[in-house]
C-alpha cells in the first residue's frame, strides 16, 4: 500500500497509534469506485495497544459526522450493480476498523470520513472503564490538491534552517522578551502591498507566533482551509460557484505582497456562497520570538462579489469595511481550537473611523480601530479559562462599530 509511505505513528506510553489519509485516487483504486465523488474519504488507523487494559475507539473524535461502513457502501452503489453492490457493501464492512481493542492486540482498519482536501486534521480518542484514556493528534496533507503555498512547502518544514530559506538573505531577527516584541509589532508596515510593492492593500491585522505544525491545524480545528490555486480547474470550479450561488471551500485567493513575495500561507472559512467567506493572508516574518517563528498577516471577510477591469478573471469579492469583525471573529475561533496559550491586541494599523476611511487596492473603503490581533500557538490543549491576555491594548474604540466617530 503506497499511502503507508505518508503514515504517521504516535505513543502514548504502551499504545501506538498510526494514521494515514488516503487521496482521491487512492480510495477508488482501492475500493474499486469513485468514492471521493460521493463525499468520502477513507482514514486509515492502526492501534497498538499494549496496555494491560482494553480500550474503546471513538470514531467520532476523527469525524463527528463518520459515514458507517453500509452507508459508505450505499452512497457508492451501482444503479444496476447487483451483485457487484453486495460485493461492495462486504468490502466496505470488512475494510472497517473495529472499535474495540483488547490488552495486548493490535486492530487496524478504515474510518469513512467527510472529505477534505488540502489538510486534515483529527484526534484519535480511546476511552476505557476507570482510566482517563489516551488522545492522539494528527495533522496531514491531503495529496492531490494544488494549494496557494505550492512554492513553499509549509507542511514539510520540520527545522529553522528550512524556514529561513522562505526569507532568503534576509537574517532572522532574535526578539527575546514581550516587550521587544510588542516594539517590533508595532513598527510594521501598516498594510500589505499590491505587486509592485509599493501600493497599500489590505492592513496587516495579524501577528501569530509558534510553530507552523501548531498553527495550522488550530485554524482547521475550527472549520478554515487551505485556498486553492487560481489554475484552469479552480477558476471553472469559481465560475460555477459564482453561476449557481453554491459553496467553494477552497476558493483562490488573489496574490497580495510582504516581504517582496505573495502570501505564504492563504486560508478561509466558506459561507454559504461563494460571495461570502472569512479569508486571511499570511508570511513568515524575518524574526523569531524566543526561537519561535513569526507569522504576519491580513484578515478581512468577504460580504460579495463585483465586477473590476484590474484582475483577471474579472471578479472581486467586495469586504466587509467593518475590518475589525473578521479580526474578532478569528480571536474567538483561535480561543475555541484550544490551541493557544496567549493572546492579546497591539498597536500598529492605525485609527481611521467611518467617517474617514481607508481604501484597499481595489477601492474597497475600511474602517479600523487601528489595532493587531497577537496570538502565541502550542501543541498542547488550553482551556479557556487557562489563556494568558496580554495587558497590551483594549478596543476601547469598539464604540465606532455602533457610531460614527468624527
Amino acid at each position: 500500500m503506497g499511502f503507508m509511505e505518508r503514515a504517521q505513528t504516535k505513543t502514548n506510553g504502551n499504545v501506538e497509534v498510526t494514521a494515514v489519509v488516503l487521496s482521491a485516487e487512492e480510495s477508488n483504486a482501492l475500493f474499486g469506485t469513485f468514492v471521493s465523488e460521493t463525499g468520502i474519504q477513507p482514514v486509515w488507523i492502526r492501534i497498538r495497544n499494549n496496555d494491560p487494559v482494553f480500550y474503546w475507539l471513538f470514531s467520532i473524535s476523527i469525524d463527528p459526522e463518520y459515514y458507517s461502513p453500509h452507508e459508505a457502501a450505499w452512497k457508492n452503489h451501482f444503479t444496476f450493480g447487483g451483485y457487484s453492490n453486495v460485493e461492495m457493501d462486504s468490502v466496505f464492512r470488512r475494510r472497517a476498523i473495529h472499535p474495540f481493542i483488547p490488552a495486548g492486540e493490535t486492530v487496524s482498519g478504515f474510518i469513512y470520513t467527510r472529505l477534505d482536501e488540502g489538510a486534515k486534521t483529527f484526534s484519535v480518542d480511546l476511552k476505557t472503564a476507570h482510566n482517563p484514556g489516551k488522545s492522539f493528534f494528527f495533522f496531514t496533507r491531503v495529496p492531490g490538491f494544488e494549494s496557494d503555498n505550492q512554492d513553499t512547502d509549509l507542511f514539510s518544514i520540520s527545522s529553522d534552517d528550512e524556514l529561513d530559506l522562505i526569507n532568503g538573505d534576509v537574517p532572522a531577527e532574535n526578539i527575546t522578551d514581550l516587550d521587544e516584541l510588542r516594539a517590533w509589532i508595532e513598527k510594521l508596515p501598516c498594510c500589505v502591498f499590491g505587486e509592485d510593492g509599493v501600493s497599500y492593500a489590505d492592513p496587516l491585522n495579524l501577528v501569530m507566533v509558534g510553530r507552523i505544525q501548531d498553527i495550522l491545524p488550530a485554524f482547521v480545528l475550527q472549520g478554515w482551509s487551505l485556498a486553492e490555486s487560481a489554475h484552469l480547474s479552480a477558476i471553472w470550479k469559481m465560475v460555477k460557484s459564482f453561476v449557481f450561488g453554491a459553496n467553494y471551500r477552497y476558493s483562490p485567493v488573489s496574490p497580495l505582497y510582504l516581504y517582496m513575495r505573495k502570501q505564504d500561507i492563504a486560508l478561509q472559512k466558506a459561507r454559504e456562497t461563494i460571495d461570502e467567506r472569512n479569508h486571511l493572508r499570511l508570511w513568515v516574518a524575518p524574526a523569531r520570538f524566543q526561537g519561535m517563528p513569526i507569522l504576519v498577516g491580513q484578515i478581512s471577510r468577504d460580504i460579495g462579489v463585483r465586477l473590476t477591469g484590474k484582475l483577471s478573471p474579472p471578479t472581486t469579492h467586495v469586504i466587509d469595511p467593518e475590518i475589525d469583525e473578521a479580526r474578532w471573529y478569528l480571536m474567538q475561533a483561535l480561543i475555541l481550537s484550544q490551541r493557544i496559550n496567549r493572546i492579546g491586541l497591539a498597536k500598529g494599523v492605525g485609527y481611521a473611523p467611518p467617517s474617514h476611511p481607508r481604501h484597499n487596492l481595489l477601492g474597497d473603503p475600511y474602517y479600523t480601530d487601528g489595532l493587531r490581533l497577537v496570538a502565541f500557538f502550542t501543541d498542547k490543549p488550553v482551556s479557556f479559562t487557562e489563556i494568558d491576555v496580554l495587558s497590551w491594548e483594549l478596543p476601547q474604540d469598539i464604540r465606532y462599530l455602533h457610531q460614527d466617530d468624527d
